[in-house]
């Protein structure tokens, strides 16, 4: 019995000195040169669609929950974040090649139609980033017209 107390306690002390390590967040708000709407034009409403439902996982500004805070729920969230952005960051879409952009284009068409974004656990805590048939079509419609017109500067 005494050694569970003095492991319990041991581990109440870690947890509380991994507090105090923070990693840096994902948070810039300054203007990106590079964003998706430096290449293609994205209408207001699409644009909604996506800082509620994309942004905060494949930008350079994430809203963080107040649960980002706790150690080490906030490494678990900026591991996610980051794998997210080698995926796909929309401040950084003008940096792609044409042939990337094309292929993220048709990505965000197709994960949005199979439902397999918004990832599940986001959606889980973040009730407002669920997407609705009307978003989904909009996305789609967005993204098949925003590939016809980068395809037209491809030949």
């Amino acid at each position: 019995m005494r050694f569970v107390k003095k492991a319990l306690i041991g581990l109440l002390l870690i947890m509380i000195a991994v507090q105090f390590y923070r990693p840096v967040q994902n948070t810039d708000a300054s203007v990106m040169p590079n964003h998706i709407s430096k290449v293609i034009t994205v209408p207001n409403q699409v644009n909604g669609i996506l800082k509620k439902a994309c942004y905060d996982c494949h930008s350079n500004n994430t809203r963080y929950p107040w649960y980002a805070r706790i150690q080490p729920l906030s490494w678990l969230v900026n591991q996610h974040i980051s794998e997210a952005k080698a995926e796909l960051n929309f401040d950084n879409f003008k940096e792609y090649s044409l042939r990337k952009q094309l292929s993220k284009l048709r990505a965000i068409e197709n994960s949005m139609e199979d439902g397999t974004m918004p990832i599940g656990s986001y959606t889980l805590i973040h009730k407002d980033a669920i997407l609705n048939k009307d978003e989904i079509k909009l996305i789609s419609t967005w993204t098949a017209s925003s590939r016809d017109s980068l395809e037209k500067i491809q030949f």
